[in-house]
């Protein structure tokens, strides 16, 4: 990918942490890259180079600044929401497809031959998915040197190194230091405020007890806390997550166990606190917090655009930094919005609550769902039958709702099957496929919302005036939703 050097020049210079994820800022006298909001003094425009990942720079042999962590940058807002191959494969390579499957996995998700999509990714991204993937290994490995108590053998499987010696070389040529020496600075204070940004997944410096980990979750300011919240308690199922003054409190499915995640807002960061059975599951833990509180976004791309409809500009300014609450678990979202199909928010958390085993605490897989008797589904038998053919496919491959299938395609394969029209194939689309312009022009609430603004209010009108909020219409349908 190509980065304009003048232009990535002047946000090292202004230490401008929008850019924290878009590109690192590489030093050639020293062989160290940092983030552009580093705070360290900006080095001679002669001694610097500017790469589009740590995974580019570690792989021309930089190592990550201690001071700023650029290793765990939040991700760039080019991949969150890029629907093409290369946005799905660093979406599914930041939730560990590569360390359980390999790279033939993460191919055969995508559709691409091996070879492919290594020259795609090293093309975009300056490195194939085995330096992706190395570089979030170092990553989490750095977390739990420095915030739990476990053994260094135990945490080098733990992050998916293959061998000890490996990680233990990995974690010397990244970082510069020994796991050792590492975990020897966990006591250091953090950096005053305003010197520099903490990570997407930086400790809190604290030993936890066995399978807790605490991690902070930065985001690119500003993040409007209340509506996520608020959207999230509204359709909160009892036994699989909730809303109350400590914050958010969602169980997760993960690849090697249940989870639990209390996610509590704050200036600068989320705090997530992940309860985990497996600490291989952290890597996967903190994508799907991301995810789910769309934190890889770049708020201010999108308040631009809103912001100069007449009609939203007073709300946009009012409530700047309105993200999409998006999913841990797609096929979670699809199911939710089959139930919702014409009834209340309330009337549907009522129906998901008779349908989840509660005492499990964990959503039904696909498969799950399908072994469920006739009498587990209080709802109409044409519904029961649509979400018994939504499970199917799932099961069978055919859709991918997690992340790795083509958003146009999934949608209509979605709308392909019986019961389910553009409204449900537009939500999930928003949720699960994090779509960031999906929109939803014949939901009730979308038309009390338009009408409230003095929008169009019916929605073929309604459709034809959100054209000019592309590509953001999945965010203009949350503000209208606000605003009902």
């Amino acid at each position: 990918m190509e980065l304009d050097f003048e232009t990535c020049r002047k946000a090292a210079i202004s230490r401008d942490s929008r850019f924290d994820g878009v590109f690192v800022t590489a030093i050639k006298s020293t062989k160290i890259y940092c983030r552009p909001s580093c705070p360290a003094i900006t080095p001679k425009a002669e001694n610097v180079r500017f790469l589009p990942t740590a995974a580019a720079a570690q792989r021309e042999g930089y190592r990550a600044c201690l001071r700023c962590r650029p290793d765990a940058a939040p991700g760039s807002p080019d991949w969150d929401v890029r629907g093409d191959v290369v946005g799905r494969a660093m979406r599914l390579i930041a939730d560990g497809v590569v360390d359980r499957d390999g790279v033939p996995g993460l191919a055969g998700r995508l559709g691409y031959t091996e070879r492919h999509l290594h020259r795609m990714l090293t093309a975009e991204v300056g490195a194939g998915p085995l330096a992706l993937a190395r570089a979030q290994r170092a990553q989490t490995a750095r977390v739990l040197i420095e915030t739990t108590g476990l053994g260094l053998a135990e945490i080098a499987f733990a992050a998916g190194f293959g061998s000890v010696r490996q990680f233990n070389d990995t974690i010397r040529e990244i970082y510069g230091r020994t796991p050792s020496q590492l975990r020897a600075r966990r006591g250091r204070p953090a950096p005053a405020p305003g010197q520099s940004a903490r990570s997407p997944i930086e400790p809190d410096l604290t030993l936890q007890d066995e399978g807790v980990i605490s991690v902070r979750l930065p985001f690119r300011a500003p993040l409007h806390a209340e509506s996520l919240l608020s959207f999230l308690r509204d359709r909160a199922v009892d036994g699989i997550d909730a809303v109350d003054d400590e914050g958010y409190h969602r169980n997760l499915r993960l690849p090697h166990g249940p989870g639990r995640a209390t996610l509590v807002p704050r200036a600068g960061h989320v705090a997530a606190t992940l309860h985990l059975a497996d600490v291989r599951d952290l890597a996967p833990a903190v994508a799907r917090c991301r995810r789910l509180f769309d934190l890889d976004a770049d708020p201010v791309a999108v308040d631009t655009v809103l912001g100069a409809d007449p009609a939203l500009a007073p709300v946009v300014l009012k409530e700047e930094g309105v993200r999409v609450p998006r999913a841990t678990d797609g096929f979670e979202i699809a199911v939710r919005a089959v139930v919702g199909q014409q009834i209340s928010v309330a009337a549907a958390r009522t129906v998901l609550r008779r349908l989840i085993a509660a005492d499990a605490g964990l959503f039904p897989t696909a498969e799950e769902l399908l072994a469920l008797p006739d009498e587990a589904f209080s709802m109409p038998e044409s519904r029961r039958r649509t979400l018994r053919t939504l499970a199917a496919a799932v099961a069978t491959g055919e859709l991918d709702l997690d992340g790795g299938g083509d958003r146009a395609e999934t949608v209509e394969r979605l709308r392909a099957l019986p019961g389910i029209g553009d409204w449900t194939a537009q939500y999930t689309a928003m949720r699960a496929l994090g779509d960031p312009d999906a929109f939803l022009p014949t939901d009730l609430g979308v038309l009390r919302g338009a009408r409230a603004a003095g929008l169009p209010d019916t929605p073929k009108t309604l459709a034809a005036h959100a054209e000019r909020w592309r590509p953001w219409r999945s965010y203009a349908a949350i503000r209208l939703w606000r605003m009902q």
